[in-house]
């Protein structure tokens, strides 16, 4: 294997790194599954806000989304990202009250013990029609087709290419605006992750690489616009849109993933390893 160029060496975490990573991950998977359990017709998206925020505080970590900022952006105002139907990610929590039929992604962070976790989850509220139980079901199975390549030796096209090629052969849209990340005492650290690429090209995988893999596919278009708030992303044809997310630690023995509760291996449920 090849050494890291100096750019890459605080790309890898340290043992006691990876430990305090585990910790942040544990705790972020009690507050996503808190959350997703209120998830409700009749709920607004700044109650499971309020929700996701107690819990953070409860588990004893800080939203890490609220107050962030990128570029010129105004500070994001909440502790989630609550984005519904065509919102693709980084929606703005509000009191609308979700109804039969909408898809919700719910993307939340925290930050505890000087490092980040990140996951994110969809699901359709009420009734689903089939083609979004399709698309919720392949953008799920897709994230675990690339947390299944993060491997040390492998390159980060090897986790898009499994990505884009599941999807493909379900013909949906895959978001190229927006990628996965590195993850550590930042939230979004390099290297970028993007949901499609060729396997065996791009940045080479070490032992002790955290990565937030979150593919974002869509019924339709890969094209997204930005609102006026300079947050809020939508599918530029409005077409739904699912997000799911988990971050990721590379190991000698294999990616293990880090916002799952104890005992949960996703990738042995979905037949995958």
């Amino acid at each position: 294997m090849r050494a890291l160029t100096s750019g890459q060496v605080g790309w890898v975490k340290e043992p006691w790194e990876l430990n305090l990573m585990r910790a942040a991950g544990r705790k972020l998977a009690e507050v996503s599954a808190e959350v997703r359990e209120r998830v409700r017709i009749g709920v607004t998206t700044l109650e499971l806000d309020a929700i996701a925020e107690a819990a953070i505080r409860r588990v004893g970590a800080a939203p890490c989304f609220k107050g962030y900022v990128v570029g010129d952006s105004v500070p994001f105002p909440a502790s989630i990202c609550a984005s519904p139907n065509q919102v693709v990610v980084h929606g703005i929590p509000d009191e609308r009250p979700l109804v039969d039929g909408d898809l919700l992604s719910i993307d939340l962070g925290l930050v505890a013990g000087g490092y980040h976790a990140d996951c994110a989850f969809s699901v359709a509220l009420g009734t689903a029609k089939p083609r979004v139980t399709r698309l919720l079901d392949a953008t799920e199975r897709s994230m675990y087709e690339g947390v299944a390549r993060a491997l040390a030796g492998n390159h980060i096209g090897d986790i898009g290419h499994a990505i884009e090629s599941f999807i493909r052969t379900h013909r949906f849209g895959i978001v190229a605006d927006f990628v996965g990340h590195g993850i550590g005492r930042r939230m979004h650290e390099s290297p970028s992750v993007p949901n499609y690429g060729v396997a065996g090209k791009g940045h080479l995988l070490h032992a002790g690489m955290c990565l937030a893999i979150e593919p974002m596919i869509t019924l339709g278009t890969d094209q997204t616009e930005i609102l006026d708030d300079g947050w809020t992303v939508v599918t530029a044809d409005g077409s739904l849109a699912a997000h799911f997310e988990h971050t990721v630690a590379i190991t000698s023995k294999g990616p293990e993933i880090l916002t799952v509760l104890e005992g949960d291996n996703p990738l042995s449920r979905f037949g995958i390893v």
